[in-house]
């Protein structure tokens, strides 16, 4: 008989779901069995720090004055658009690389990740 608390999806798909929104990381990271995984922990806190550094950009960007010109609130405004458009380039990038099984370590997230993955 299958054992109830086990999850019928891979340790790589549970770590691929962590990239679609800081919601689904946050559950793994809160509920057994799912936080007993060095894999879907590392992808789970990398999700996790990805956003929000997106969303420290995202705010520090809109503090920018923009001296009331029309050009300097259409250049803000694209900043932040691509802030978030990187955000989901790099977060279906890391979630490939988990459903191949692969640790995408991002520069200065993933170590910090890969440490909190081990504890």
């Amino acid at each position: 008989m299958p054992d109830p608390k086990k999850s019928s999806l891979s340790d790589n798909s549970l770590g691929a779901i962590a990239y679609i929104t800081f919601v689904p990381a946050l559950f793994f990271l809160g509920i057994a069995p799912y936080n007993k995984s060095a894999n879907v922990r590392f992808h789970a806190w990398q999700s996790i720090i990805l956003t929000i550094v997106a969303f420290i950009l995202s705010v520090l960007l809109s503090l920018i004055p923009v001296l009331n010109t029309f050009f300097g609130a259409v250049t803000i405004l694209g900043l932040n658009l691509l802030v978030w458009i990187l955000w989901c380039i790099i977060s279906i990038w890391c979630a490939i690389s988990a459903l191949r099984g692969k640790r995408l370590m991002l520069p200065g997230i993933g170590a910090w990740a890969d440490r909190q993955s081990k504890k």
